[in-house]
């Protein structure tokens, strides 16, 4: 099947109907020819990164980023940008194929305006601005006073009322925009226009500091924006963001939310309740799936899947956890409701209760990079800020150039963030028939999306009812859309379990996979329910029948030079599985993961570099991973 894709010359922007001297930006639409692209019924995998700030963002300028939304592109095609502190960086691997720039919608782009030793725009002449730049030469304090000033009303949504400049802030978006039409490959890198809803809730009160949770959501438009955004600062109450987005919607701008990583918001991302209290209703769930039908599950800030108190038998569950609040460094108070599996059991609690499951989601992976580019590589990490690649700041190496750890050993070097907690970034995978805007959406719209913790590997997840045989046939695909469901999906259960097809891809220049897992998770009398099983091991070994678990495959990391033997892992892994456990009439929710040998976390890279030991107090290696987002087995 061939379809035909005519991409629009011009995005309606009124804000850019007509220039005037306070614009800034240069808006620069590109005319392009009719493109001609091929389907593909069976779905090809894609790669991208939907979380993504610029020099828009208030607090990527505060802390040195100055390229914008054209070098954020540039970048995700190959390109080498500067990362605010003059150090180029290139991307990890081949050129991304999809990319969302989700620069701050409060003050988007006002804070570069206001820095008066680089711009002539008025904003520079406010008192806002004049404070926050005659502070900017006083170092980290003052940047973290910066931080916590606009980030303060962007808890409250009392906006800065010198500052709060809604024509510039529609021209800083326009421009972004532009950026994403003018950058668009139908077939071969596709963009979308977002910005990211900064929601926040705090901590004790304002003037205690103690920092806030994180309840933003990435908001990703279809195939045309609108004039203004929706902000913090229009409301702080995400159902107003809803609201918002089904008024879009009905005007024809379809347009969805991704919940960002949800392991920093207090417990509050997948609460028990509505944001401003009561019970949930029908309607809420009804109105939140509509919405936000997929969330961000990994990135720069960790990974939200689950957390060891939440799960103790998995001994994987540590991976990547970041226990730091906004703009504080206190450690997360609230596990239930910040993670996703155990909010995958909660949503079937309340589908029992109200017949409709607000936390019915797939699962996506991004990076939340603040210098326009993702960090994807452990060996090559150059982290979130401009500032992330001194040693002094992430942790990684003992302080005051000592060749050993002491009595700091793990008390790693905060400016306003903790860097070393940062992961070396996730990335969003989608299955879609062919790498446009409205395969892509669609794709994240239907749930067949996965994420992975940084590597370009692939997988696959369908539960059906299918043939002995079916892992061979040429047709396999084919037969298994047919009788079947794909990750995202629903299937009605029934005596006996489902087939499950569970296919894991290593990324063809990344580390060879150990072990592909499925991931079972329902209710037991209104109790949160979960279960492990390895499926697929590396070299062909079988599972232990009482463990559920491979056998260890000697995979192994010299800690002296990050050498590892990955002779034993796997190219791929490939299984039909059926569920010993299963039990007719129980609603389930499965999901897939698949993880590497493990390798150097990035700090250990670091101290190979400067001769030093590990931080005893980090990881010293890891196993990255991928997850499939869910099926659904009703009753």
């Amino acid at each position: 099947m061939r379809h035909l894709i005519l991409c629009a010359s011009v995005i309606a922007l009124a804000a850019c109907s007509g220039k005037t001297e306070r614009e800034i930006f240069t808006v620069d639409y590109q005319d392009r020819l009719a493109v001609e692209i091929a389907e593909n019924p069976m779905m090809n995998a894609y790669f991208g990164d939907l979380h993504v700030h610029t020099k828009n963002s208030f607090d990527a300028y505060i802390t040195g980023t100055r390229t914008n939304a054209n070098d954020a592109y540039r970048f995700a095609k190959g390109e080498t940008i500067d990362n605010g502190a003059g150090t180029p960086i290139t991307i990890s691997g081949p050129p991304l194929d999809f990319y969302g720039v989700t620069d701050h919608g409060e003050y988007m782009g006002v804070i570069a305006a206001m820095d008066s030793r680089t711009s002539k725009d008025p904003l520079t002449k406010t008192d806002t601005g004049k404070s926050i730049f005659g502070l900017m030469g006083g170092g980290k304090d003052a940047r973290m006073q910066a931080f916590m000033d606009i980030g303060t009303t962007i808890v409250t949504g009392e906006e800065i009322e010198d500052i709060y400049d809604r024509e510039f802030i529609d021209s800083a978006w326009a421009f972004n925009v532009s950026a994403a039409e003018r950058h668009y490959e139908p077939g071969k890198f596709t963009t979308f226009a977002a910005y990211e809803y900064t929601n926040m809730n705090i901590i004790g009160t304002i003037e205690d500091q103690f920092g806030a949770t994180n309840l933003h959501r990435n908001v990703v438009f279809r195939d045309k924006a609108p004039t203004r955004l929706f902000s913090t600062l229009d409301s702080t109450n995400p159902e107003d963001l809803w609201e918002w987005m089904n008024k879009k919607r009905a005007e024809g701008t379809d347009v969805l939310a991704i919940p960002h990583n949800s392991n920093g918001s207090n417990g509050q991302m997948f609460a028990e309740e509505m944001t401003k209290g009561g019970a949930f209703t029908k309607e809420y769930a009804l109105n939140r799936m509509k919405n936000e039908p997929i969330v961000e599950m990994t990135q720069v800030k960790g990974t939200s899947e689950t957390h060891p108190l939440l799960s103790p038998e998995d001994e994987f569950a540590d991976h990547e956890l970041y226990e730091i609040l906004v703009g504080m460094p206190t450690e997360s108070e609230k596990v239930p409701g910040s993670f996703v599996r155990q909010s995958l059991a909660r949503g079937m609690m309340f589908e029992d209760k109200l017949g409709a499951n607000p936390y019915q989601f797939g699962f996506i992976g991004s990076s939340d990079t603040h210098v326009s580019a993702p960090s994807l590589s452990e060996e090559e990490h150059f982290g979130k800020f401009s500032h992330d690649m001194g040693k002094d700041q992430r942790g990684s190496v003992p302080p005051n150039d000592a060749t050993e750890w002491g009595g700091e050993a793990g008390e790693a070097a905060l400016d306003f963030i903790s860097s070393s907690q940062y992961a070396a970034a996730g990335l969003a995978g989608v299955w879609a028939e062919a790498n446009t805007r409205e395969h892509i959406f669609d794709a994240m719209r239907r749930k067949e999306t996965f994420a992975t913790s940084g590597p370009r590997s692939k997988a696959r997840f369908f539960a059906g009812n299918y043939a002995d045989g079916i892992m061979d046939a040429p047709d396999m695909l084919a037969q298994a859309y047919a009788n079947g469901s794909p990750m995202g999906g629903n299937l009605k259960g029934g005596e006996e379990s489902p087939d499950f097809i569970v296919w894991a891809m290593k990324d063809p220049a990344g580390y060879p996979l150990q072990r592909v897992q499925m991931i079972k998770v329902w209710t037991e009398n209104g109790e949160n329910r979960e279960m492990i099983y390895d499926v697929a091991c590396a070299g062909g070994a079988e599972p232990d029948v009482a463990t559920r678990r491979c056998p260890d495959n000697g995979a192994t990391v010299n800690l002296k030079n990050c050498k590892t033997n990955n002779k034993t892992g796997a190219s791929e892994l490939k299984t039909l599985w059926n569920d010993p456990d299963f039990m007719p009439g129980q609603q389930v929710a499965y999901y897939v993961r698949a993880l590497e040998n493990p390798k150097c976390r990035w700090s250990t890279w670091d101290a190979v570099r400067n001769g030093t030991p590990p931080n005893p107090d980090m990881h010293a290696t890891l196993q990255d991973r991928v997850w499939t987002s869910p099926i659904w087995v009703q009753p």
